[in-house]
């Protein structure tokens, strides 16, 4: 069965994504636009923290962030007695860091445009789902795959194979150790590809990749931002709708990694704006629409995520590439998800004096 047929095969039957993107990518004509550049990256590794107690001395709780009204979340992973170190003088300053250009596809790429690479990314998030690998690993695959094409010219004929050669660094190293996120074999990877590529190819394209990133991998995602931002907006939601806001938090990030234009926006600031548009979608006459205890934890203010908001709702109407970018949407219309993607998201916004405050 050729590519193109197992792709429409797939469409239909809801069978594994195993097929070839080269086909696809073969019907768009080639751009020639101006000289690549370079982008100087400053690699600093974040603090990790591999153990958090629940418990401690202190005769009183332990304030979060100095919020006298907080409660931590009584999860040892989310390190609540560090909360202020790890969000304010690591994350935050971290994730400028290792972003990429936000401008690569004008003056790095000539070959490849913006809806070639949703569709790439489109189809990473059919892998991981096929694979089961957890949210960061995706977000992880997009980052390096980003930064990667922020400064090295890619070809169509070689776009898969950078795409999966990013998702399987990134499955192997959330993989090491973790029962969430078993190591697969490059094996499997080729197999997801129709076999398009060798096994010699996607372990030279990973060590190209690996060895222009400097193998610096560990970086915040909007999911890690979300990870922090999500359980505070729980406490302000009825306990019945925790998981449908969770899922619709989930959701609006991941449409944003389909999004190019999206690389202009921090990962925290789409964290939070995601996490604002789900609060209006589950409350569109609460107002206002951003509480002070986001704004406290978030560090950002209501008018500061006015553009990304907007630029979110966008995305649940619009498709960055048409029908070719379907696998966010129909992922998220499942019931584990409560079926975020299915629920009303209004044309536009009240004007920002009543929302953005």
């Amino acid at each position: 069965m050729s590519s193109t047929a197992k792709r429409t095969s797939y469409q239909k039957s809801g069978s594994p994504p195993f097929f070839s993107l080269l086909n696809f990518f073969s019907s768009f004509p080639t751009r020639k636009l101006g000289l690549g550049f370079n982008v100087n990256c400053e690699f600093v590794q974040l603090l990790k923290f591999h153990h958090c107690s629940k418990k401690t001395n202190q005769s009183k709780p332990l304030q979060l962030l100095n919020d006298d009204s907080s409660n931590l979340v009584e999860d040892p992973q989310l390190c609540g007695a560090f909360t202020c170190d790890i969000y304010e003088h690591h994350l935050r300053s971290s994730e400028a860091k290792k972003r990429p250009a936000i401008d690569y596809m004008e003056r790095v790429q000539s070959n490849i445009d913006a809806t070639m690479r949703a569709i790439l990314v489109d189809w990473l998030v059919e892998v991981a789902e096929e694979f089961s690998l957890p949210p960061e690993t995706l977000y992880l695959a997009v980052n390096c795959l980003d930064r990667y094409l922020s400064g090295n010219v890619i070809t169509k004929l070689n776009l898969q194979l950078l795409g999966v050669s990013c998702i399987m660094i990134s499955a192997k190293y959330y993989g090491r150790g973790s029962v969430r996120a078993p190591l697969r074999q490059v094996e499997s990877f080729c197999y997801i590809t129709d076999y398009t590529y060798s096994r010699n190819e996607l372990l030279e394209m990973e060590s190209c990749v690996l060895n222009y990133l400097k193998f610096e991998l560990t970086t915040p995602t909007a999911n890690c931002f979300l990870s922090h931002f999500v359980p505070q907006g729980k406490r302000e939601e009825v306990p019945s709708s925790h998981l449908l806001f969770e899922s619709l938090a989930s959701y609006l990030c991941e449409l944003s990694l389909l999004d190019y234009a999206m690389l202009r926006y921090a990962p925290s600031l789409v964290a939070a704006s995601a996490v604002f548009l789900a609060r209006y979608v589950l409350h569109p006459s609460r107002k206002p629409s951003w509480s002070s205890t986001l704004e406290h934890y978030t560090r950002y203010r209501a008018q500061h995520l006015e553009a990304c908001v907007k630029n979110l709702l966008r995305l649940c109407h619009e498709s960055p590439s048409g029908d070719n970018v379907v696998a966010v949407r129909k992922k998220y219309s499942k019931a584990k998800y409560k079926f975020a993607a299915n629920m009303f998201y209004p044309s536009s916004l009240p004007v920002p004096q009543e929302l953005f405050l």
